[in-house]
This record gives C-alpha cells, structure tokens and sequence, in this order.
C-alpha cells in the first residue's frame, strides 16, 4: 500500500491560511509540497503571534506539515527562470496572489500551460478572477460577513459573531483541495490542464446551504438561533447541574426514545410534540419544558443515560476535545518527530483510506530549507548556480527535520 498521491508534485506559492490549507491534505495524501517563499519573511504566516515553538510560529506551524520550502524571488529573471524549471515538473501551482499579480509576474496559468500543458494552476482570492470586486483585498472576516453567514451566527438578540474557526479561509482551502483533485482526475482522461478560480465568497455562499435556499425559495432571512436549528427540534444546547451538553432528537424514533430513556414517555405521547411539524410548531413550550429537565441532573448523569441511545455531547472545550478518548483513537492528534529528540504533537489528518499506507507527518519546513535538495537532485542545478539563486540562511542551516 502507498500514498494515494505519491508521485503528484506541487509547487505553493500561497501564505497564511486559505492556499496551506488547501495543500495540508494533499501532503498528508502522500503529494510531494514545495512551498516558493519570498526571500527575507517566507510566508507571512512565521511571524504571527503568540506561541512558538522552536521558534516557529505555532500558527504556521498548523498549516505546513510535510512540506518543504525553497526561497524563489520570482521577480527576478533568475528565480522566475527555476519556477519555471521546477513547473516543467510538477503537476499543479497553488496561489493566493491577488488577481493580477501572477500576470505581472509571468507565473499565470496562460504563461504556465506554454511551459508544461498539464500544468493545473489553482488561484484563491476573496472574490475571485471576475466580477466588479475582484480587485478588492478581502480577509477571511470580510468574505464571512459579505457571504452573509456571519449575520446569523451567534445567539438571538445579540450582536453577530465571527465563526469559532475562519471559515472564510478554511472553506476557500477545502474547496479549493476538490477542485485540484478534480482536475488531477480529469487530467488523467484529457492530458491537460487547467486553471482553477476559487473565490472565498463563492465559498462562503455554497456554505450558506439551506439557509441560503430558504430565501431563496420562501424568502425567509436567517436569524441567529445560537446552538439551535431553523427545522429540527429539539437540536440544541442546554444546561445541566454540572456543563453544558446539546441533543439531537430531529428523527421521531429517537425522540420517543429519548422521552422514554429521560422519564418523561408522556411527551412522546403528547400530539403537540408527536412529529416533526408540531415539535416545529409548539417549540418555545418543548424548550421551556426540556430546560427544566436538564437541570435535574449532572452532565454526567445525562451522559452515562443517554450516549447510547441518541445523539447526545458534552460541549467540550478546546482542551477537552483534543483529549477526548474517540479522537485519540483515531489518531487526530499524532506526535511529530522533530529530530534533536525532539517532539510535537499536532492536529491530524481527518482522511482515512484503506489502501493508504501508515500516516506520514514531517514538521513544517524551517524557511528555504530544502533549496539544495530540491535544486540540485530536481533540477540538476550545480552548487554555484545554487548559492546565485539561493543564498543560505541562519536559519536554513538549522537543519532539524526527518525525511518524510
């Protein structure tokens, strides 16, 4: 068994979040991720606060594990020249230029597909390659409140929040991953490649799902509901004695179980609560009831009661929820060998195939640390020609990382 994209080769020209994400799984799948960081900074990403490790920044270091970084100043001649070189083989590039730097550059897919015509080019912006704001810089905050979901997210009557995670970015990364794994599929019956335009706010649309569709079709505009659901009831959080915990009892068959399981078979019963419509109907009484239940035990008590009969969770804290005995179980949180003794443990890879070899999981690249070996064995580049184009560093001689 091997990696299911050993052989795929992909240079990363992106920083922050939205572009790594989108190259993490694809390394974590066994591609082999080149990371062209400008010279001085790398990725922006290095620097931010404000935790490190070795000092790394913990936030870069979510990002880039098992990838490497080459130091390319691609506005010269001479590092656009290795770019190039580096492009006739590999198989997809990955930016997160604004539009119209790779043009000014030379590194846009019409100038790519002249030096390799299987080149895929995957380009992720905060609107996209049209459009009257494609020129417009845009965060993962601005996509998330002009996508519209940031309106409706937080608990009623209140102020809306950001999401937890940065959704803007993340979602651009992910969607961004299926379409380069499209193209790389399609690749394989056509023999070219393509480019790929990946707006963060298209993204932020597709998210909006149901919601979405439910002005579209019956012109309802969504509210925040906190931990509730516009449909199903009861979905929600509550309080106990102790913590926190939510439910699920959306399917009838697991309501009445839950009713019956929580001493309370009479609701079940009760035609006000006996389907979906009427729970939808009488839910501010099927709250105010189920409230009052919740208080009568401990988070504990509800737990051992109900974990095996319905959906039933702790509203864990970050904490929590890295030591949770279901997620170490399925390797979510691996330790990474850094040389030296050294060891980190990370957020693993959430992709688990059967025809895959056992997981794999470098530490992120200190920056252009791995210029002579990609130059030299890649691109046959001699030691003089090396150090013309990349100069060593402190800190690209602070070799510390395990072959992959």
């Amino acid at each position: 068994m091997g990696f299911p994209l050993s052989g795929v080769r992909i240079l990363d020209l992106s920083t922050i979040i939205a572009g790594p994400f989108s190259t993490l799984p694809l390394g974590d799948l066994g591609a082999e991720v080149i990371k062209i960081e400008k010279p001085g900074t790398g990725d922006g990403a290095r620097g931010m606060p404000p935790h490190y490790y070795e000092g790394e920044s913990v936030y870069f270091i979510a990002f880039n594990r098992n990838k490497k970084s080459l130091i390319l100043d691609l506005s010269s001649e001479r590092g656009k020249q290795a770019f190039h070189d580096l492009v006739k083989k590999s198989d997809v590039v990955v930016d997160n230029y604004r539009p119209g730097v790779i043009q000014k550059l030379g590194i846009d897919y019409e100038s790519l597909c002249r030096v390799n015509p299987r080149i895929i080019c995957c380009s992720i912006t905060g609107y996209g390659q049209t459009g009257p704001f494609k020129d417009r810089p845009a965060f993962d905050i601005a996509v998330q409140a002009r996508g519209g979901i940031l309106s409706f997210t937080g608990e009623p009557g209140r102020r809306p929040v950001r999401m937890g995670v940065p959704m803007g970015d993340l979602a651009g990364g992910m969607f961004a991953t299926q379409g380069i794994l499209a193209a790389l599929y399609q690749r394989e019956k056509t023999g070219r490649g393509q480019k790929i335009d990946i707006s963060m706010l298209d993204c932020q649309i597709a998210l909006s799902s149901y919601r979405g569709q439910y002005y579209l079709t019956a012109g309802e505009i969504a509210q925040p509901l906190g931990t509730g659901h516009a449909s199903v009831h009861p979905s929600r959080g509550f309080q106990t004695k102790t913590f926190d915990i939510v439910i699920d009892c959306n399917l009838q068959r697991i309501f009445d179980e839950f009713c019956r399981t929580a001493g309370i078979p009479e609701m079940a019963e009760d035609p006000k609560f006996s389907s979906r419509e009427n729970r939808f109907a009488n839910r501010e009484e099927l709250y105010d009831r189920l409230e009052k239940l919740f208080l009568t035990k401990t988070g504990e008590e509800w737990l051992t009661l109900l974990e095996n009969r319905i959906p039933i969770a702790p509203i864990n804290t970050i904490d929590k929820a890295l030591a949770d005995p279901q997620i170490l179980e399925r390797h979510m949180v691996p330790e990474i060998d850094c040389g030296h003794g050294k060891t980190l443990k990370v957020i693993g890879n959430p992709i688990k195939m059967s025809e895959m070899a056992e997981e794999r999981f470098a530490p992120a690249p200190r920056l252009g640390e791995d210029a002579e070996q990609i130059l030299s064995e890649l691109l046959n580049y001699s030691p003089e020609e090396i150090a013309a184009l990349n100069p060593s560093t402190p800190r690209q001689k602070q070799k510390r990382r395990p072959a992959p």
